[in-house]
């Protein structure tokens, strides 16, 4: 018998490519399962979104809502919120990612 970590406390994470310039690993409209996908996404991509994920794993939420832009959020604690996070690429390569979660 082992023990097993939670790594989601009752939460699905997802990931859509909202936005890609030209970036070589992931095209707009991808979607990835978090954590399962980890593998197949870009390292610098998924060192800047960790710690949103790390917040999102766990019911917490970002204050910030962007209202009025593109990236504007759902919050809701009991359902689908919403976190987006750009890769530190400066050039129009780079890739806007939407976290979504989701209550399971």
């Amino acid at each position: 018998m082992g023990y097993k970590r939670k790594t989601t406390m009752g939460y699905t994470l997802e990931f859509e490519i909202y936005e890609s310039g030209g970036c070589a690993y992931h095209k707009v409209g991808d979607k990835l399962k978090y954590p399962e996908d980890r593998g197949i996404m870009c390292p610098w991509l998924l060192d800047s979104a960790s710690g949103m994920i790390n917040v999102l794993r766990f019911g917490g939420t970002l204050p910030w809502k962007y209202t009025g832009t593109p990236y504007e959020k759902e919050i809701d604690p009991e359902g689908v919120t919403t976190e987006f996070v750009r890769c530190p690429d400066p050039t129009s390569d780079g890739v806007v990612l939407k976290i979504i979660r989701k209550k399971q």
